[in-house]
């Protein structure tokens, strides 16, 4: 796998802006891309002034959006049988797609908004949105929340790194502290810090949503 997001890595950062949304839009879609070692760079870049970190966020949005986009209407198409059946094929399971049902049952629309921030259901929450024939307006619009939280997040620690280790490090470390299994110490240094990050990013957002949700209920009941 780390052999193959290296190669599209490659392939893809050289066109830039473009570049980002093309990536993004295969991680929203049906390859298991990490964002990571797209909007970290992208945030580092943009320390080092190679970019602008303001439209590198909204890149990273749009792409994002448009992969949702690709996986709501291929579920609505398709439907849940040939995702099953050939789903296998770009590393998800039945076992996946029971557990994305289920939390989208549980949790509703919102979810939509939730998954996007849960690494093991951001890929593919957009497939029972789909299915569900959830309201096209309402999905863009919690993909894109969700989405804009994950990917400024990311560009921010990508230009904190920066301020933090100056330009002691490159993009190629960045990307193989996401995508290889041993690690130098900066890249565990890396790794660690963005954990940290992400869990207190997480815990603020679903205290939100938690509010949210019993607002409704509530709403409801009146």
């Amino acid at each position: 796998m780390s052999e193959i997001i290296r190669f599209i890595v490659e392939t893809i950062s050289a066109w830039g802006y473009l570049g980002i949304f093309l990536m993004m839009f295969l991680e929203s879609s049906f390859f298991p891309f990490p964002s990571e070692i797209v909007m970290i760079p992208a945030g580092y870049l943009a320390y080092k002034g190679d970019m602008n970190i303001y439209f590198a966020i909204v890149m990273g949005i749009l792409g994002s959006i448009t992969g949702g986009l690709f996986n709501y209407y291929l579920a609505l198409k398709l439907g849940r049988s040939f995702i099953i059946a050939y789903g296998k094929y770009f590393f998800f399971s039945e076992k996946s797609m029971k557990k994305m049902e289920d939390f989208f049952k549980k949790h509703g629309e919102i979810s939509t908004f939730l998954g996007r921030l849960i690494p093991a259901l951001r890929q593919y929450i957009s497939l029972p949105a789909g299915l569900a024939k959830m309201n096209l307006l309402k999905f863009c619009i919690y993909t894109g929340l969700g989405a804009g939280i994950w990917v400024t997040v990311l560009t921010g620690f990508g230009y904190y790194l920066g301020t933090w280790i100056g330009e002691n490090i490159n993009t190629q470390t960045i990307i193989e502290a996401f995508s290889v299994h041993r690690l130098t110490n900066d890249e565990i240094n890396i790794k660690s810090y963005l954990h940290h990050i992400v869990l207190i990013t997480l815990g603020i957002v679903f205290l939100i949503a938690l509010i949210y949700i019993f607002y409704q209920l509530q709403k409801r009941r009146k």
